[in-house]
């Protein structure tokens, strides 16, 4: 190692020795024999209903011999069951995957997250996270962007970029997922806040939206025809609705998103096999199953393995997302606004 000129031995020692903490390859087989010796990982996703939770774990098992078993529920009830756990000093469940502002909610706040040691696909990751703990891996991206009914616009028609949704054309037409709650229209009205200031959320508002918290029938109302266009879309969904009359739209400014996180719970019975099975969530195969369902992968070369309907979705580029430390005041002015 290169000791830049300057560098007190003191420091130089420290460095050195920082570097020995990193996993060689052989500390790294002696982790995965370890994670085979445990036997199971179990892990909590708040991705709810997504195939890829489990073809990652069934994937998992393939490659290391080790049961992964997995519970995906919305992330207020996963994080009552990890309070659970933790009061009762019988944890059952090693990995936690859900967004970042969540995961570092639950760090921050209840102290239920321990840090991460050194892992080999760490190299492969080109997603960036403010985590100075060290206790979060990003794993995927959720992706929003607008979803419109084939037989109801016209190609002409077709809003092209969030501000289209101002034209006059689409007052008291608009299904949204709503804003004032946390979730997809959350972030959709950050990422606008922060693209084009508070004006056009409030021009938003008067265009008379209806709003849903319920995606999965907002979707599908949306591809009956009682409302022509929706948005903020979740494109993993996409999928799901093939066959349908609806199409997806990528605004030109780009989408909103919201970054999921692998982080290891405290106490987890399995530490071995949870560092191994999020190794094992930056591998190729792994990010190319959350690719194809719609999620965007976090590690290069993967966007040639995507199918061509999914790819500009997939790799749509990222507009804002929202941040917890903004979150509270986010949520009033969303209320305010939003009346």
């Amino acid at each position: 190692m290169r000791i830049l000129p300057g560098v007190t031995g003191a420091i130089a020692a420290s460095l050195v020795a920082a570097t020995a903490l990193a996993q060689t390859p052989a500390d790294w087989d002696k982790t995965v024999a370890a994670a085979k010796a445990e036997g199971k990982v179990v892990f909590y996703s708040g991705l709810v209903g997504s195939p890829s939770t489990a073809a990652v774990a069934r994937a998992f098992e393939k490659q290391y011999g080790i049961t992964a078993e997995f519970l995906d529920l919305r992330i207020s009830e996963i994080r009552e069951r990890i309070r659970a756990e933790q009061v009762a000093g019988r944890v059952i469940g090693d990995v936690l995957t859900t967004s970042y502002n969540v995961t570092t909610s639950i760090e921050m706040n209840e102290g239920y997250i321990q840090p991460i040691k050194e892992y080999p696909n760490k190299k492969n990751l080109r997603a960036k996270i403010d985590n100075p703990t060290g206790t979060q891996v990003p794993a995927y991206m959720l992706k929003y962007g607008i979803l419109i009914n084939s037989k109801m616009v016209a190609p002409a028609d077709e809003p092209k970029s969030w501000k289209d949704l101002l034209d006059p054309k689409w007052t008291g037409k608009i299904l949204a997922d709503d804003p004032r709650a946390l979730g997809g229209g959350f972030n959709a009205f950050v990422a606008q806040h922060d693209t084009f200031g508070v004006d056009f959320l409030k021009k938003l508002n008067d265009q008379k939206l209806t709003f849903s918290r319920d995606l999965r029938e907002s979707e599908r109302r949306t591809a009956r025809g009682e409302f022509p266009v929706y948005a903020p879309f979740l494109f993993n969904n996409y999928s799901s609705l093939k066959g349908l009359p609806i199409k997806a739209i990528v605004p030109v400014e780009g989408v909103a998103y919201v970054q999921f996180v692998a982080s290891m719970i405290k106490n987890a019975p399995h530490p071995n096999a949870a560092l191994v099975f999020i190794n094992f969530l930056l591998s190729e195969e792994a990010q190319t199953i959350y690719a194809n369902e719609g999620l965007g992968p976090v590690i290069n070369g993967i966007d040639n393995k995507i199918p061509e309907e999914l790819r500009p979705l997939v790799t749509a580029k990222e507009m804002s997302t929202s941040d917890w430390r903004r979150e509270k005041e986010l949520l009033q002015l969303a209320k305010d606004i939003f009346k």
